[in-house]
């Protein structure tokens, strides 16, 4: 009845959108600001991303005007480039397929825990280009939102009601 009353109403054990960071659960309809999120999120992504690599200009600076050699200059510029890459490729696979799509080196170990930090601009870059086609993680968010409902409509309906129990089922003939 209350859904004939109003029709925003959810029934009793609907799933709720789980929310995104910066945009809560607005993606679901892509109302109440959405679209200005949309643009201000990339903007401060990349204004991140600056400040990051004018971060990182200054650690290699220090490097450069110490007495290391261009060796060990060269070294730390390559390790800062690929552990920018490494961090990036895994939090554009963790925004486009999940956290259960990371595997193999990209998990959650601690002994990478220096990668993902030193390598924090291409993490933030990563961000910033996802931002410009969804919120970041909308997809999988969405993917587990339409399951959701999807279970929940098939047990409102009955298809999928079972007692579990083989005695109570009715036999065939």
């Amino acid at each position: 009845m209350d859904e004939q009353l109003n029709p925003q109403a959810k029934p009793v054990g609907a799933p709720e959108p789980e929310p995104i960071r910066w945009f809560g659960t607005s993606w679901l309809e892509r109302g109440s600001g959405y679209w200005a999120r949309r643009v201000a999120v990339p903007l401060g992504a990349l204004v991140a991303v600056a400040a990051g690599a004018l971060l990182l200009r200054f650690a290699v600076a220090g490097v450069q005007d110490s007495s290391a050699g261009g060796f060990v200059y060269g070294l730390l510029v390559a390790a800062i480039g690929l552990c920018s890459l490494l961090s990036g490729l895994r939090m554009w696979k963790l925004l486009s397929e999940g956290k259960p799509a990371l595997t193999g080196w990209m998990t959650e170990e601690k002994s990478l825990g220096a990668v993902w930090l030193i390598g924090f601009a291409g993490a933030l870059f990563a961000y910033f280009l996802r931002s410009l086609a969804e919120a970041p993680g909308e997809a999988v968010k969405r993917a587990e939102y339409d399951r959701a409902v999807a279970a929940f409509d098939r047990r409102k309906t009955g298809q999928a009601a079972r007692s579990g129990n083989p005695k109570r089922a009715k036999k065939r003939r």
